[in-house]
């Protein structure tokens, strides 16, 4: 294939996909915008708290499905669709398995999980309200991003652009619907949330309907090793979603010792907006995902290099599009977020911006990365790399520099982490781009 050609597929994958997760991604920042107005920095703060379970319940089906994904595309180009059917039989496996988990969770423990992540007083309730409605609906939220990735391996990207985009309109719509003329408050913008992955799904059926869909189930006994090789290899998109989680549960101690309540409601104006840049990158990934695997399964090893640096210069010039924006325009934008005219919240928010976004171009070359090593079957470094950035360093850099810089420490926590993160990603790439790639192993 010639470099023009690959650069078009690149163009035409990633575009479509970042499409999508930017849509996909006003799933929260919707709910954001909506409870801000209707429900205040109380409704703001209880969204905060209540969103690390939402970004487990999506990773874990991005992790079934970019998993699964990889398997399927990579066996499908090697000429063997009977271990490609199982590759996807497997992973519907394991969407059930999280889904009874998720879903049990829901009907028992919304009160125990707003708890633990600190929801108290008026907050309470509308934590525990917004958890029960999104783990009830867990189901939906996985094999939404199962199928998406399925259908997008198959050769559909703008199948699956058009089902995340249409999904989250509908969100836009029934928040407004349910909170304002139906009077719903946080259940409304949870159930709005919810319906919003039934509707993708009822749009990627015209897969199977059309006749052109290449995964089938198939019954068969899985065995351990396919289902752990399908984790490993979702696992970097799985720590990415759930290390926006687990930042954000970190970040929220840390400043409800610092500055309270407003602070937690600062935060939430600074995680959701940056929830959609990492979206874009999320997308670009995923994106190029397909592309990865496809040459990886059929031999096309030179084209590797080329897609991935493609997507690296791609991710760096639109975080610094997003900075210079963001740099400029801070005040605005906390502004449609502080419905109330918190002074207080305004001037956090406003600081935390400029700060917080410096990372962005840092966060970009390392998702990509993770992305792209797990795409060719080497999963240990793309896990490092998803390690590190989502645990390792992230958290105790939080801890030490709110302790030494107070609120700022806070907010440079994020771009200092990536940045270090980014150092160590560029030298595992030159090391592995060195090694002969795996023979791909029998799924059977």
């Amino acid at each position: 294939m010639k470099q023009p050609s690959c650069f078009r597929e690149f163009a035409r994958y990633a575009s479509l996909n970042v499409l999508g997760m930017i849509g996909l991604s006003c799933y929260i920042l919707a709910d954001t915008y909506f409870i801000s107005l209707g429900m205040g920095a109380d409704g703001l703060a209880a969204l905060n708290l209540a969103i690390p379970v939402y970004s487990f319940i999506h990773g874990s089906g991005l992790m079934v499905g970019m998993g699964g994904g990889t398997k399927y595309s990579i066996r499908q180009n090697q000429g063997e669709p009977e271990e490609a059917d199982r590759a996807f039989s497997a992973s519907v496996l394991l969407a059930a398995g999280f889904a009874v988990v998720f879903f049990t969770a829901g009907l028992l423990l919304p009160g125990t999980l707003a708890r633990l992540l600190g929801a108290d007083g008026a907050v309470f309730e509308m934590t525990a309200t917004y958890l029960r409605v999104i783990l009830l609906f867990a189901p939906m939220f996985l094999f939404n991003n199962l199928f998406l990735c399925f259908v997008r391996n198959d050769g559909a990207p703008q199948l699956a652009m058009t089902a995340m985009v249409l999904g989250s309109l509908s969100n836009v719509v029934l928040d407004y619907v349910f909170i304002f003329p139906l009077g719903l408050g946080i259940f409304g913008a949870a159930l709005a949330t919810g319906v919003a992955p039934i509707v993708s799904m009822m749009i990627l059926s015209a897969h199977r309907i059309r006749r052109r869909c290449r995964f089938h189930l198939r019954r068969f006994l899985p065995k351990a090793r396919l289902l752990g090789g399908i984790c490993s290899a979702g696992v970097p998109s799985l720590i990415t979603e759930l290390s926006s989680g687990v930042v954000m549960i970190a970040f929220n101690a840390i400043l409800l010792s610092i500055c309270g309540s407003v602070g937690v409601a600062a935060y939430g104006v600074i995680a959701n907006l940056s929830l959609v840049v990492i979206a874009i990158f999320t997308g670009i990934s995923q994106g190029i995902q397909p592309l990865l695997s496809r040459r990886y399964g059929s031999g096309q090893r030179r084209e590797l290099g080329a897609i991935l640096r493609y997507a690296l210069v791609s991710a760096v010039m639109i975080a610094a599009a997003v900075y210079v924006v963001t740099f400029l325009w801070a005040g605005p934008v906390t502004t449609l977020f502080n419905s109330e005219g918190n002074a207080r919240l305004q001037e956090i928010a406003e600081a935390g911006l400029r700060l917080y976004f410096i990372g962005c171009p840092f966060a970009g070359v390392n998702i990509i990365l993770s992305v792209y090593f797990a795409s060719i079957e080497q999963p240990v470094p793309g896990q490092v790399i998803a390690l590190l950035r989502g645990f390792l360093v992230i958290l105790p850099m939080a801890f030490a520099l709110a302790a030494a810089f107070g609120l700022t420490g806070v907010w440079c926590a994020f771009p200092v982490t990536e940045a270090i993160v980014s150092a160590v990603g560029l030298v595992l790439y030159r090391k592995a781009r060195h090694l002969p790639p795996p023979l791909p192993e029998s799924l059977s």
